[in-house]
């Protein structure tokens, strides 16, 4: 266990690459904010898709939001441009190996239960593997609106499709994270005047 908490030590002073490429200052968010903010996001989407009715395995999703990004323990916060270079079979299998290694040693029960669960998010098999993914997303533009909010501008690329975005959520699931990604572009339309 020890081992692999030091690893994800590593993620607290990991810097988000995407806002250091767009010139913000070291400290701006590390991949560890980053994931505390991903695991809010899914628990208050979870919420309300549980408060219309539909039965969403909260523990689980929880899980997912904490580790979906360990393997940059050991990869680093590749921004999305980079997996263009890579292409996205070499990036999966480099962030299963990095993930498999990091859970080592944990006892085999565990390594195998974490080791689904990060398979899982990689594959959004699950309703709330894809939910989370639709918090990762959500989280990165709450953090580009309050960027935009505090006066940084030239972030407009992460806006870009949001109102097309499709997570794979049908029904409540959907009509949930649509709700919430119209609000933040509502919110980044009114403060930059752009769509």
């Amino acid at each position: 266990m020890l081992s692999t908490l030091l690893e994800i030590q590593r993620l607290k002073r990991l810097e988000r690459t995407g806002w250091t490429l767009r010139g913000q200052p070291p400290g701006t968010e590390s991949v560890a904010a980053h994931s505390y903010g991903v695991a809010v996001a899914a628990m208050l989407l979870a919420d309300e898709i549980s408060a219309r009715g539909i039965e969403i395995d909260t523990a689980m999703l929880l899980r997912l939001a904490v580790m979906h990004d360990w393997a940059e323990a050991r990869l680093g916060d590749m921004p999305r441009t980079g997996g263009e270079y890579f292409g996205a079979e070499a990036r999966q299998l480099a962030e299963r190996a990095a993930f498999d290694d990091i859970v080592r040693g944990l006892g085999t029960q565990i390594e195998k239960s974490y080791s689904s669960l990060h398979e899982d998010y990689e594959q959004r098999a699950s309703l709330e593997a894809r939910l989370v993914k639709a918090a990762d997303v959500v989280d990165l533009l709450v953090q580009a609106l309050a960027f935009e909010r505090a006066g940084v501008r030239g972030l407009d690329e992460f806006w870009e499709g949001v109102d097309e975005r499709y997570f794979q959520l049908e029904g409540v699931a959907g009509e949930v994270v649509g709700e919430v990604m119209r609000l933040l572009l509502e919110a980044h339309v009114e403060v930059t005047g752009k769509p």
